[in-house]
């Protein structure tokens, strides 16, 4: 695979999470987070995307979200629990696409925000139609994901490299 490939990243934040824990890392999720985690699966699966790769935070609320999603997906992809994504700065997000594997052409992140959506801003120089006016207007919720497009190598990614193809939201 070239590493001039066009590629795709869809950047998730996980379904609403219960707040009567003690620990932040391992909040559960909510009632509404398990309702709409098979939702947000559905949809990715309805993107036609073929995920090469999944980079899932540690944190609890991240991991019921991915495991409720996965079942909707044709093929379940490779799944690396990545510590660094919880509490992430936009930095240190940029940081770990730029280590992706030239070999994954689709990636999806599970994370949290407000990660998700400065990298989702960060990276998309332009928008299709009024992606761009619908995530900043939401201010991306829980259960969210924006799809980016972008050419190159991962180690390339940048501000601004990349387009904004798509963005949902279950609660609009």
């Amino acid at each position: 695979m070239s590493v001039d490939t066009p590629r795709r990243i869809a950047l998730l934040r996980h379904a609403k999470a219960d707040w009567n824990q003690e620990s932040d890392h391992e909040r559960p999720l909510a009632e509404r987070g398990r309702a709409d985690a098979p939702l947000v699966g559905r949809k990715l699966a309805g993107t036609g995307i073929g995920f090469d790769l999944a980079l899932c935070s540690t944190a609890l609320r991240t991991r019921e979200t991915w495991k409720l999603a996965v079942q909707a997906l044709p093929e379940r992809p490779r799944t690396v629990y990545e510590e660094r994504l919880y509490e992430a700065s936009l930095g240190e997000l940029i940081a770990l696409l730029n280590e992706v594997p030239d070999e994954v052409s689709d990636l999806l992140v599970i994370g949290h925000n407000p990660g998700m959506h400065a990298l989702a801003d960060a990276l998309a120089g332009e928008a299709e139609g009024d992606a761009q006016a619908r995530m900043n207007r939401s201010g991306f919720p829980t259960s969210a994901f924006a799809v980016l497009t972008f050419d190159g190598p991962w180690k390339s990614v940048e501000h601004g490299v990349g387009r904004l193809a798509d963005f949902w939201t279950p609660h609009a």
